[in-house]
Formats: structure tokens, sequence, C-alpha cells
């Protein structure tokens, strides 16, 4: 009797699954396992906004497998160990898992490869699972990577997709592998009170969703602050209860340019992929360093502290931040002023921004949050280093009208048009009766500080 175990990592679904289709094909009984890995814990990136929707994905996740005849398997502790434990258990001839991109991901696949072979176990590691096209797939001349997008992005559009996978209608799991209870929403403390629902039916509900009514106006709108007018499916690309295959597949079909345009944010995700994937190092050191002189975080403390809490007197950096926290999601548009304001204004090291932003985003992503944390601080791969976004053109262009400022800072909800985005003009009546603070700083004196420190 042949049997395997699957290793889900962030790859929680049943549709478009190469490792679960490769293991069901391939073996007559399979293991779906997922583990709690302490390393995980130990890095500090267990945060109780990812953990609550990791919860709902591993609880859809087992659903979906006990509606086809399986369960899932639960562990904790090092993932090593526990998967060579379950392999062991079950008397697996083989593990299939997804390939990742980030340092930990690959030495983890390293020690586990070592461990598996050890007894006699193969281990199978399987590409464009995460990603749409695989890391290292295209490459410029002279280079392993590309580190500019608008090249890389001819080069992957032109790219042949594998067709997406369909769920399985039956896993048949071996009696006798015990599993750790699975985890449960309500148990976590310290939830962003709007965070949304995870697991793989809910993400494919937003996204047929989204294809049907919304994907449309996306090439128009995907800016505008108060429309709400992204997809919101970076969480499920994050936990992969979504496949990118399957959402460049379904975009396409559906055509026009505001699929065009989503295809093409997902083409970004692949780019900031095969970039960590040969520099792992640019998840803490700069891709390409400017020499910066960064305030230290003693010196920028009140600074870092009223951007934290949106606090800063520029509303619709305040709005964002408290979107961040109140819902673990920001919009995008959002991430990039905010962390333009942190990097550049008020000249605060990026990595201070990034880990915050990790602290509470669920779709909180090394590859993504950390690039673009480097791009907009000038760091990282944009080709214009030293661009500066001024908050409040920024606020005028994308919340015309002040109902993202309205919706988030609620201080300033009674002020009329385009002035909420402007709250230290009004006269001295109107701004002495709201409870709203002053800016932390000038935006041409922050503007002057950095390009002072980067020699300009």
């Amino acid at each position: 009797m042949s049997i395997s175990v699957v290793l889900f990592t962030s790859d929680l679904r049943l549709h478009d699954h190469p490792p679960l289709r490769a293991a069901l094909d391939g073996t007559e009984w399979t293991v779906p396992l997922f583990v709690r890995d302490r390393a995980v814990d130990a890095a500090g990136f267990a945060v109780p906004n990812r953990l609550a929707f990791l919860a709902d994905c591993l609880r859809d996740l087992d659903t979906g497998l006990r509606e086809r005849g399986g369960r899932l398997v639960l562990r904790e502790g090092d993932l090593v160990d526990q998967v060579g434990k379950v392999a062991a258990e079950a008397d697996a001839d083989e593990v299939h898992m997804a390939s990742d991109v980030s340092a930990h991901a690959r030495r983890r696949e390293e020690g586990l490869r070592r461990a598996l072979e050890a007894e006699g176990v193969r281990l199978h590691v399987h590409d464009t699972v995460t990603t749409a096209v695989a890391p290292g797939a295209v490459t410029p001349a002279g280079s392993d990577h590309f580190a500019v997008f608008t090249p890389y992005f001819r080069r992957w559009s032109k790219e042949r997709l594998r067709d997406p996978l369909r769920a399985p209608r039956t896993v048949r799991v071996p009696e006798g592998v015990g599993s750790d209870p699975l985890p449960v929403r309500g148990e976590v403390r310290g939830l962003s009170e709007g965070l949304a629902e995870g697991g793989e039916e809910a993400g494919r509900t937003r996204l047929t969703a989204w294809l049907r009514h919304r994907v449309s106006a996306y090439e128009d709108r995907h800016d505008d602050l108060a429309g709400d007018a992204t997809s919101r499916l970076s969480p499920h690309l994050h936990f992969g209860t979504l496949s990118p295959v399957e959402l460049v597949h379904r975009a396409r079909r559906a055509g026009g340019p505001g699929a065009d345009a989503f295809v093409r944010q997902l083409a970004w995700r692949d780019f900031h992929r095969q970039v960590l994937a040969s520099r792992p190092d640019a998840a803490t050191a700069d891709y390409r360093a400017r020499h910066d002189h960064w305030r230290s975080e003693r010196e920028a403390g009140e600074d870092i502290a009223a951007w934290k809490e949106g606090r800063t007197g520029y509303p619709v950096v305040d709005a964002a931040m408290r979107q961040l926290r109140h819902e673990g999601w920001m919009h995008n548009r959002g991430r990039l002023l905010t962390a333009s304001f942190l990097a550049k204004t008020l000249y605060v090291d990026w990595r201070v921004g990034a880990r915050h932003f990790l602290d509470l985003l669920v779709d909180g992503d090394i590859a993504n949050n950390q690039l673009n944390w480097q791009w907009v601080a000038g760091t990282g791969t944009d080709t214009r280093p030293n661009r500066v976004l001024n908050p409040v053109a920024q606020a005028r262009r994308y919340d015309p009208d002040g109902g993202y400022v309205r919706r988030w800072v609620p201080e300033l909800a009674e002020v009329a048009g385009r002035a909420v985005h402007e709250p230290w003009r009004l006269p001295d009546d109107e701004r002495a009766g709201l409870d709203y603070p002053d800016r932390i700083v000038d935006l041409a004196e922050g503007l002057t500080r950095f390009k002072r420190a980067r020699g300009r």
C-alpha cells in the first residue's frame, strides 16, 4: 500500500493544488498535513490577525477534506521533526509540498529533504502553487532576476501558464495518524475589529463576485480610496486559499482593461518573489543602498508613535493608519502614501514601518511587504528613488471629496469639502472646535531634511 503526505504551508486550498493532485495520482492513501511551525512564532510572525485568519483557513480546509472522505492532520512544533514523525506514523513513501522563496522557507526545505532522505522518504517540491510564474522562470541576460518591473512584466506576460487543476473528488486518509485540535478564531486575542473572514470558500465567493461585478472598473478606480474598489483578495493570496494561476486565467477570460490591470498587480506579486528568491537578504537589507542615516527610533520616537496611532495631523495618512488597525488591511494607495510619509517625510528607517505593517496586516507577506516598503523608501527596485508622495496632493487626487478621511477620522466628519484634507487652514474658531492634532512636521521641512540626507 503506497502512502504520501501533502504538507500544506501557504497554499490552504483544494482547488488548483499541484502537490495534492500529484500525491493523489501517485499513491493510494494521502495524509493532508499542516504544521504550526514554532520557528514562525519565534521570528515574531505569528501575530493575532494572521493567526485568526489562519484558524478560519484550516477549519475550512478540514471541512473540504471531510466532504471528500478525508481530514486535515494538524501538528505543532518543529516542522522538520513533525513531518518526519507523520511520515513514519503513516509509513509514507513520499512527501509533496509547494516551493517558497524566503530564506526561512528555503532552509526549511533543505532540512526537510535531508531528514526525509535519511529515512528513505522522497520529497517532491512543486512550483507555481503560490505564484503564477515560478521565480527564475524568466530572467534577463546576464542576471538571475529582473531588477525592474516593466521588462519583467513583458516577459512574464508571454509565459504560458499551466492549466488550473480541479479540486479532488475523493481523499483517502489512512487510520492511525493523530492530529492536534484545530485552532478557533474566537480563542485569538488582540484582533482587529473588522478583520475579514478566511478560508477557501470565502475566498472563492469573493473572487467570483469581484470578477462578475467589479473588475471591469478596476483600471479607473483602483486608486479611489473612498470607493474601496480593489479586490481585497490579498489575504487569500497570502494564505493560498486562492491560486494565482487560476486568478490570472479567470481574469484573462473576463477580459477588458480592468482585468488587464488586475493581472498586472498579480505580476507585481510574482516580481517581488523572483527578487527575493535571488536576494533573500532584501527582507532586511537595502536592495540598493542609498547610504541613508535614518533618524534613530529614539530621536524620532514621538513621530513614529503618532504615525502608528493615526495622529500625524495629516488626515489621509491618519485615515489609512486607522484603517490598518481596525481591519488588519489597508488600501494599496494608502500603503504607498503612509510609507512615503514615514520613510521620506519623517526620514525614519523603512524597516520600522515594515515591522509595524507585519504586526497588523492579515496579508503580511515578506516579499510584498518588505520590497514594497523598499520601493517607496527608494532603497529597492524603484527607478525614481528620490520621489516623495505629498499626502495633501495624494488626498486631493485619490480622495477628492474626503469620503475616505471622514470614514476613518470622525473628528473631521463635519469639515466640508476638500478642506478636510488641510484642517490647519481652517479659520481659528473652526479649528479650535476640532479634537484633532496639529501636524507633527511641515511638509516643506520634511522634504528639505530628506533631500539633504540624500545629498540633493
